[in-house]
């Protein structure tokens, strides 16, 4: 499998480590630009026009679009089955200021300098190239617009109560995704890809999700223990041989555990880019 730094045919070569079962989008949809996007709602006003690309089930596409409109969101995914859902969420939002298309974000099928803000959240960790991802979206984006980009880094996880099952957890999952061709410690990658990809300005951040109350605890590691176990991810896991049944079964257990202690507590970390085109 190419990496970055070789050259490479401009396609896919990841596959999406996590599918788009239930628990994979009870997590997905309850995303919104407040609190996966907040470095970039500074740039956005009306009258723009947004490429978001690996919408998903568009919870983010929908409130970008509500704040640029009367200007145009296009979202785009590599996978049509989870377009039909952001579409539906934006028919029951009453937005007319969106399109839909599957893309591979590696080769857009969009002309240079077609957009003034290029936007990927979760993206960039789950493909086959980073570097070329960023130079595309570079590419359709105008002088003086800015490609975004925001992923978590896996390294970086911290929780309490320390459980060796999610020690096991971490340690599965990071391998599953780079087998399937990404690369789960994205984070701390971004400013590194994006210099990679030709940008000169660029500004770096931080932000993290906090989950803590019963209610986040209770959700969080509901949608992991189920993740874990019923999920394309798990599927994954099996047929790679990184797991069986029963170790997913057992890390699945550590997951409600942990949910279940009055004293919980878990931190996702991102980083974050904000880059000028020139």
């Amino acid at each position: 499998m190419p990496h970055a730094s070789e050259p490479s045919a401009p396609r896919e070569t990841a596959v999406y480590t996590h599918g788009h079962h239930e628990s994979v989008l009870r997590s997905h949809t309850w995303r919104t630009a407040a609190n996966s996007a907040a470095h970039l709602l500074p740039e956005l006003r009306a009258g723009l026009d947004v490429l978001d690309v690996g919408c998903g089930p568009g919870t983010i596409t929908a409130d970008l679009a509500a704040l640029v409109a009367p200007g145009r969101v296009t979202a785009v995914d590599a996978a049509e089955d989870v377009l039909v859902k952001a579409r539906t969420t934006a028919a029951e939002r009453g937005l007319d200021n969106v399109d839909f298309a599957v893309a591979d974000v590696h080769a857009l099928d969009f002309p240079d300098d077609s957009f003034d803000v290029v936007h990927a959240h979760q993206v960039l960790q789950h493909v086959g190239d980073p570097v070329r991802a960023l130079s595309e979206m570079r590419r359709v984006c105008r002088p003086g617009g800015v490609v975004a980009a925001r992923d978590s880094d896996y390294r970086s996880f911290a929780w309490y109560p320390e459980l060796p099952g999610l020690d096991d957890w971490l340690d599965l999952y990071r391998r599953v995704a780079r087998a399937n061709g990404g690369e789960p410690d994205a984070g701390r990658r971004l400013v590194s890809w994006a210099r990679r990809a030709g940008f000169t300005e660029v500004t770096a951040t931080a932000t993290a999700w906090c989950f803590g109350t019963p209610g986040e605890r209770e959700w969080w590691s509901g949608l992991w223990a189920d993740r874990t176990t019923s999920s394309g991810y798990a599927d994954l896991a099996v047929r790679g041989g990184h797991a069986t049944a029963g170790d997913l079964a057992a890390v699945a257990g550590a997951w409600r555990e942990w949910g279940a202690a009055e004293d919980a507590w878990f931190m996702v970390p991102h980083g974050e880019i904000l880059c000028r085109v020139s």
